[in-house]
């Protein structure tokens, strides 16, 4: 009996449109699908041509054009709520004060000044920087609660934001921001694009912190 439905398609698309090329363990901690679901789902759309599959060394599902078109009919026929929306509006608003300190925590992983690199040997400094990433993880967390509450998904980054926070303090210190490592910055960036896409904005100077 197939599982698969305008939603789970609907989620599917939406986080392919968020993520770019995803991984299939990224889909699913993006979706909330297990894997016999999410398999379910990109056999479905790869046969309807909304997503494509990359083999090789960087493999993963892309959305198509066709899946764009797909994804913006879903979007029409099941938009959100005015709770939903509100909540999303508002989760956008208070996000980009945060977003600005992220951004700055995270020059400060990469450079200890304007021309050392951080090379991680200070533990003291990486100490410093990590408790100030706990500052935003806390804010973002509060930032997020009340949409989240209304809007499934959105609980989702902050299961995967805690989970990689969780990583940075194990000694993983790619877990903070290494691109598509499912970094805190990865998943950070993803939600930005996710708010973006959710309330219909453009990226703009606000958005750049």
């Amino acid at each position: 009996m197939t599982t698969t439905t305008d939603t789970t398609v609907l989620e599917l698309l939406h986080a392919l449109a968020v993520k770019g090329l995803a991984s299939d363990a990224v889909l699913s901690a993006m979706t909330g699908l297990d894997d016999a679901a999410l398999t379910e789902v990109i056999t479905a759309a790869l046969d309807d041509g909304l997503v494509l599959r990359r083999e090789g060394r960087v493999s993963g599902t892309l959305i198509t054009p066709k899946g764009r078109e797909r994804l913006a009919e879903l979007r029409t026929a099941q938009p959100l709520s005015p709770e939903e929306r509100d909540a999303v509006d508002a989760a956008y608003a208070a996000f980009l004060p945060v977003n600005g300190d992220f951004k700055r925590v995270c020059a400060a992983w990469q450079m200890k000044d304007d021309v050392t690199p951080n090379d991680h040997s200070d533990t003291t400094y990486d100490a410093a920087v990590i408790s100030d990433l706990d500052r935003v993880h806390e804010q973002i967390v509060v930032v997020l609660a009340p949409a989240a509450a209304v809007v499934a998904r959105l609980h989702r980054y902050d299961e995967r934001l805690a989970r990689a926070l969780e990583r940075v303090h194990e000694g993983d210190t790619a877990a903070f921001a290494r691109p598509m490592y499912d970094s805190y910055h990865d998943i950070w960036m993803e939600l930005h694009q996710d708010l973006l896409l959710t309330t219909g904005r453009e990226r703009g100077a606000d958005d750049e912190g």
